[in-house]
């Protein structure tokens, strides 16, 4: 039994860093990001449903309903409803702006996405979760955010083919190291990352381009910038590897 069913005997805990604070009128203080375990997906819920929830049903059976519940869920969503599980709700968005009354959307100034709003069950859970700091983050090299542009999504979802823009600190990709540059690495095949190719920003603290549109299919990804860049006029000798602490997934 847990918080959902009424009771108090679990303490959720969620790990966070603390991170310099950049912004001006704020340098000499920190902001916190969430260090995130893992991304759990659909047979690792059900999994836990059934060894700590204690489901006594056929697991495959328990799977295979999730999984036609989302897929008709998604089909609702294209449909234009907002769908919601009690906990919170998802609603599809059009984005940019309209200078006639009749004016059809366009999709590179009008994307079309869709957003995550809590309700209250999910918001009331949030004052029973405890909160570890667990000290300031590597601050020496550290990616902070992602965002696709195009979408507004930040730290999150992303798609192939969009603008997109990285923030951190001493991200700039610099040397001659053949392996230098920055790739979107799939969790399930991290042997085969695949490389932006097209930046229009890179400096120590943002780099800026267009997400491969050679990444197909669906997966799990995080960002790694491999440089040689050390802060200063020298190089590093050797690349070091940045990966972010989040997880993306393709939309």
């Amino acid at each position: 039994m847990n918080l959902i069913y009424g009771t108090k005997q679990v303490m959720h805990r969620i790990r966070v860093k603390l991170y310099p604070n950049y912004l001006p009128g704020q340098e000499k203080t920190f902001i916190a990001r969430t260090n995130s375990e893992a991304t759990l997906n659909v047979e690792e819920i059900c999994a836990a449903l059934r060894d700590r929830g204690g489901f006594t049903g056929n697991y495959n059976d328990l799977l295979e309903y999730v999984k036609q519940f989302n897929d008709e869920a998604a089909y609702q969503l294209c449909d234009g409803y907002t769908v919601t599980n009690g906990y919170y709700s998802v609603y599809p968005n059009l984005g940019g702006t309209f200078k006639k009354t009749h004016e059809p959307p366009d999709p590179q100034k009008n994307p079309l996405t869709f957003r995550f709003r809590p309700l209250s069950a999910l918001r009331n859970l949030a004052q029973h979760i405890h909160v570890e700091v667990e000290g300031l983050a590597d601050s020496d090299a550290y990616i902070d955010e992602f965002t696709d542009t195009d979408n507004n999504e930040t730290n999150s979802l992303f798609t192939p083919g969009n603008l997109f823009s990285l923030t951190g600190n001493k991200i700039k990709i610099a040397g001659d190291d053949p392996s230098i540059g920055m790739y979107f690495v799939n969790k399930e095949n991290p042997s085969m990352p695949v490389k932006v190719d097209r930046l229009n920003d890179n400096s120590p603290s943002s780099v800026a381009g267009l997400i491969p549109e050679s990444i197909t299919g669906t997966g799990i990804f995080k960002i790694e910038i491999r440089t040689q860049f050390s802060g200063g006029n020298r190089v590093l000798k050797t690349p070091r590897v940045i990966a972010s602490d989040f997880e993306l997934e393709v939309c």
